[in-house]
């Protein structure tokens, strides 16, 4: 292959772009095209070792963001003739304790995803040991180093990162030149493996780890980091200095490493998130308000005292050139955030809706809310909801998911007993409902961590869940004729991991929106969601009116809002209606949230945040609301924001 030289100017422009990089960072469009050329690039080290008749050694990492590398590999093997008869690998990490046949060991994974599909020999796969005796681990471990060494030493080891930092599993606090040990896992890196446990208790608290000093003896070091998720950990690790709070930050040290990003991940790099800090900008009207947003809360000054001075000294010399003079700058963005807030979500009735984010007409509206969990309407939008209500409009609230999984196993027991009890005050046999709450005690006394529950649970738990959703909704104001429950096909399978979505997740989803036309509808845009939830149900919407614009009339004029706020809350620039919140509207909030017994004190996913929810959403409303005011607006006393999505 012939090298094109990069003329001398494209490559001083990327220097200065990536200035902020302490190592070398390639970013692709998804994850799906990173993967395949991180694949290939695999599958080309394969081969070259082949023609030498050598062996290639891989290290391997697992979880969720190589899958797709794996797949690609698996591919190459079957349709393109890969072999890997001459491959020996190393995975990086294994919990411990740990058997090797359990769902969610490290063993199983990576059969699952690659072993069980490939031409490699039984013998070359090394994966920690999650049986062995506490007394016979440190030998192991050392053991462990030994073999890679007599393998010749990993040609290539793939890493993940945990939004702890770190890689493998070396923690905070991991020393750079640490061999392969056992270490103490950090919380937040067990509630982000609660999923595949069926909730934080039962994952391990340990795990045996190739340490950041055998990592680092790789010949090639390529780090995969995939979704907004990690997005800020990424940036720690790649412009942050070296410390063992970050361990990723110890391959700034390393001479052969890269760090393969899809533009989600990459987003919040200095060169994607404030670029007029390190090139020349194409402004759009998004970009402006951003840096200028940017520029306020920097220097710690409301919009409409910004200076040229200001603009000039924080990289934004070139926006006052092309846009003209700072005052009108700022005073551009002023307006557009105070249009931005609104006390009329419907749209006010005989007001010039010119510079109001929703429509005055029609007067009294339909509006849809879909809420991906029986929980998110209250929680993300709850003073809004009550506000619609409230100001006339016919609103509707649709649960697309039960939620059963997210129901403590004591709840259902619980509950089983308070019908047992009330069976029993009637006068009625009690006797059937009783056997059933043996057979469920049973069950729940030798349930597996994950374990699928029986029908009969699985059924409990959406009763709850459902019974709380009601009453949330019918505190905002709700007829229970507005109360629907879509019980969507691909949640019920009784795991975390979710089914495919089909055409049937869709069709009820058209059919509902056929049957309420409205004119608004509110979707769930908050993609943080660790459960991933929140996404399928938004996509489910979405091509449920995708498909009805071709045929329906009224989709026309359907507008669509997206809301946040259980996970995360939108940046102010994005942020296109923010309906303020009085201290009362507040109150009212929480009162509905408090609805939701089975959620309350300690959800089953807490996600990253042990607060509760409702502390949660408080918190954000309050902060956006505070972020308006320190921009120069009113201040309120919180606030929920909405984006609108273009279908």
């Amino acid at each position: 292959m012939v090298n094109t030289p990069v003329p001398v100017t494209t490559r001083l422009n990327l220097l200065e772009e990536t200035r902020f990089e302490k190592q070398p960072v390639t970013v692709f469009p998804s994850p799906q095209l990173a993967s395949v050329q991180v694949a290939a690039r695999i599958a080309n080290l394969i081969r070259g070792k082949q023609q030498l008749g050598e062996q290639a050694v891989l290290g391997l990492a697992t979880g969720a963001t190589p899958v797709a590398v794996y797949a690609e590999l698996v591919r190459l093997h079957q349709q393109e003739g890969l072999s890997f008869a001459n491959v020996v690998t190393f995975n990086l990490d294994e919990y411990y304790p740990m058997l090797p046949t359990a769902p969610q060991s490290y063993v199983t994974f990576m059969h699952e995803h690659l072993f069980d599909h490939i031409d490699i020999e039984p013998g070359n796969i090394h994966i920690p040991d999650g049986t062995l005796a506490p007394e016979d681990v440190a030998d192991y471990c050392l053991r462990y180093e030994q073999q890679i060494e007599q393998a010749g030493g990993l040609d290539l080891q793939l890493l993940g990162i945990g939004r702890t930092g770190h890689v493998g599993f070396n923690e905070p606090g991991s020393a750079p030149n640490s061999g392969t040990r056992l270490v103490t896992l950090d919380d937040l890196t067990r509630r982000d493996a609660s999923r595949d446990f069926g909730g934080k208790e039962s994952v391990p608290r340990k795990a045996i780890t190739m340490g950041i000093g055998t990592i680092f003896k790789a010949r090639e070091l390529v780090l995969l980091a995939w979704s907004g998720k990690k997005a800020s950990i990424v940036k720690k690790a790649v412009e942050g200095e070296v410390s063992g709070e970050v361990p990723a930050t110890y391959l700034q040290l390393a001479p052969n490493v890269e760090f393969v990003l899809d533009a989600a991940a990459a987003a919040e790099l200095t060169r994607f998130d404030t670029p007029w800090l390190v090139k020349d900008c194409v402004w759009s009207e998004l970009l402006i308000r951003k840096a200028v947003i940017w520029l306020s809360n920097t220097l710690g000054k409301p919009i409409l005292k910004l200076t040229e001075e200001d603009y000039n000294n924080n990289g934004m010399a070139e926006l006052v050139t092309e846009r003209g003079a700072a005052y009108d700058i700022n005073i551009a963005i002023f307006n557009h955030l105070q249009h931005t807030i609104t006390g009329w979500p419907g749209g006010k009735p005989g007001a010039d809706d010119s510079q109001r984010p929703e429509r005055a007409l029609p007067e009294k509206k339909r509006s849809l809310i879909f809420s991906p969990h029986p929980d998110d309407d209250v929680i993300s939008m709850g003073g809004t909801f009550i506000r619609l209500i409230d100001q006339g409009h016919e609103v509707h609230v649709a649960y697309q998911t039960s939620g059963n999984t997210a129901v403590w196993d004591d709840d259902v027991l619980r509950y089983m007993e308070f019908a047992i009890d009330l069976e029993k005050s009637l006068g009625r046999d009690s006797s059937e409902l009783l056997n059933v709450y043996e057979a469920m005690r049973a069950f729940i006394g030798q349930k597996q961590p994950n374990q699928v529950d029986t029908q009969e649970i699985r059924n409990v738990k959406s009763y709850i869940r459902k019974s709380e959703a009601i009453a949330g909704a019918r505190y905002a104001g709700l007829p229970d004729s507005n109360i629907h429950f879509q019980a969507l096909p691909f949640y019920e399978s009784g795991k975390t991991v979710k089914n495919p979505v089909t055409d049937d997740d869709i069709e009820l989803t058209m059919q509902l929106l056929q049957r309420i036309q409205p004119h608004q509808v509110f979707l769930a845009g908050d993609f943080a969601d660790p459960n991933g939830t929140h996404i399928v149900c938004f996509n489910i919407v979405a091509e449920a009116l995708r498909r009805l614009k071709a045929t329906e009339s009224w989709v026309a004029d359907c507008w669509v809002w997206m809301y946040r706020g259980a996970w995360h809350e939108f940046p102010v620039h994005e942020i296109e209606m923010a309906v303020p919140l009085s201290p009362h509207e507040v109150t009212r909030k929480r009162n509905a949230i408090f609805k939701h017994q089975s959620q309350k004190d300690t959800p089953v996913f807490p996600g990253d945040d042990a607060r509760e929810f409702w502390v949660r959403a408080e918190h954000r409303n309050h902060e956006t609301a505070e972020q308006y005011h320190r921009l120069g607006m009113a201040n309120y006393e919180a606030m929920e924001a909405f984006v609108r999505w273009h279908f």
